[in-house]
């Protein structure tokens, strides 16, 4: 599909008319940076996103947390810019502003008017070298960031379960440590492990800059050799290799229960490949495999089966995200209706997962499913911000452009027979992690 708009942008432009959406060109700086430009000149708005290749599961043993603790000492001070002053010089020009973490990137972003791109990107660049940390700056954050965790995991009782089965799934690569860091190593981290994270990773060479919205890829360029040009790149960027998991012999189960829980339910996740930079097939079978099993709350295959026909279940989903850089999973839940209990409500999910690997695919669920996802591509396109994430992420995680522009294609020539090949595949109960979450007092047994 992306092909195909670029060749209307280009006929549209030897008519004189506005380019639309999806037009992206791309190039690199002497120093490494990657720059990719995306036109959309339908509002006079533009994004600007640095992403760099460093997230959680690129941290040493021990300093767990570091790359998010680190995203938020970012908005301290440089050199030019007082703590805070950064967000607030966005706001005061009528724009916003946020970063977020992952396990295999963080990326720094601003939404503004066009016009306000070379501030934002002045802010940015300086920053991007230039970040000074005080005594107290490093010890207040590390409390809030601390404070985040308690709010976020430590007072959820789906979010602990869910950070103890990823635990599980992964025994020795570092997806299974949590991006906000175990609490135990948070509370001992320091500014100087700030300081050496921020020095190893924060360089031009480990960055991608991703310019969205009403801009011209010469202007982009002009403004990206002014002011990132000059810095200089880290000398100690490393290839990434991290530690792998060893074959899974058999499954792993696990049980939690916790008196906040006020809805007991099976979580079940099978380890699956990722996107790979010109060998996505499988991950988009995989795509339209979790579709439709539980993409849509109505007409999904394990709804039909467990929500409405046999009536064990309240809620069912399945889901699978490709785009990480190692392998990924392929997540499946069930949450039993009153007086079923967990085992049951696991059985009859087995249960609808053999009849749907025996029956195979419905033709009519896959053309439905088909059509969603190609109209939430085409959808995709108006969403600036969407777009510059979808080029940051996949260059972040072993993709190329070619690979995004390549993905709707991709998606479109799955077939029947792919989906199910992919099923047979991942739904193998020796590489899975089958948890229970329960409400203390309630304990069922596992089998």
């Amino acid at each position: 599909m992306m092909f195909r708009i670029l060749r209307w942008a280009a006929a549209a432009a030897l008519t004189a008319l506005p380019a639309t959406a999806g037009d992206v060109s791309s190039f690199s700086l002497p120093n490494g940076l990657e720059v990719v430009v995306i036109e959309d000149h339908r509002a006079p708005v533009v994004v600007q996103m640095v992403w760099y290749r460093a997230g959680a599961a690129d941290e040493k043993p021990g300093l767990s947390g570091i790359a998010h603790y680190l995203e938020h000492l970012m908005f301290k001070g440089t050199d030019t810019m007082a703590p805070g002053e950064f967000s607030r010089v966005v706001e005061d020009n009528g724009g916003s502003d946020n970063a977020f973490t992952s396990w295999d990137f963080t990326a720094y972003f601003q939404r503004i008017a066009a016009d306000r791109l070379e501030l934002v990107m002045r802010m940015e660049a300086d920053r991007m070298r230039n970040l000074k940390l005080t005594e107290d700056d490093w010890r207040t954050e590390r409390e809030v960031v601390i404070e985040e965790r308690n709010q976020r995991t430590d007072s959820d009782p789906g979010a602990i379960f869910s950070e103890q089965r990823r635990a599980a799934q992964y025994l020795n690569h570092p997806y299974g440590t949590p991006i906000i860091g175990w609490r135990h190593e948070m509370e001992n981290l320091t500014r100087q492990d700030a300081l050496d994270w921020y020095q190893t990773y924060y360089a031009p060479n480990n960055a991608v800059l991703v310019v969205a919205g009403d801009v011209e890829p010469d202007q982009v360029r002009t403004l990206a050799e002014t002011y990132y040009g000059p810095l200089a790149p880290s000398p100690d960027i490393k290839t990434r290799a991290r530690p792998q998991e060893p074959p899974q012999l058999s499954e792993r189960r696990m049980s939690f229960a916790d008196p906040r829980v006020s809805q007991p339910y099976v979580a079940r996740g099978y380890l699956a490949p990722e996107r790979d930079p010109g060998a996505q097939d499988k991950a988009a079978a995989l795509t339209i495999l979790a579709d439709l099993l539980g993409g849509d709350g109505q007409t999904a295959f394990l709804a039909r089966k467990l929500q409405f026909d046999q009536k064990v279940a309240i809620y069912t989903s399945a889901s699978y995200d490709g785009t990480s850089l190692d392998d990924s999973t392929f997540n499946l839940a069930v949450a039993p209706a009153e007086g079923v209990s967990l085992a049951e409500a696991e059985a009859a999910m087995d249960k609808a997962l053999a009849e749907f690997l025996e029956t195979g695919v419905d033709p009519a669920a896959f053309a439905r499913v088909k059509t969603r996802i190609h109209a939430s591509m085409i959808y995709a396109e108006d969403n600036v911000n969407g777009l510059a994430r979808r080029y940051g992420e996949a260059l972040t995680t072993g993709l190329t452009i070619a690979d995004v522009q390549a993905w709707p294609d991709v998606m479109d020539a799955v077939t029947e027979d792919d989906v199910m090949d992919a099923a047979r595949e991942v739904f193998d109960r020796k590489r899975a992690v089958t948890g229970w979450m329960m409400r203390e007092g309630q304990e069922e047994v596992m089998q």
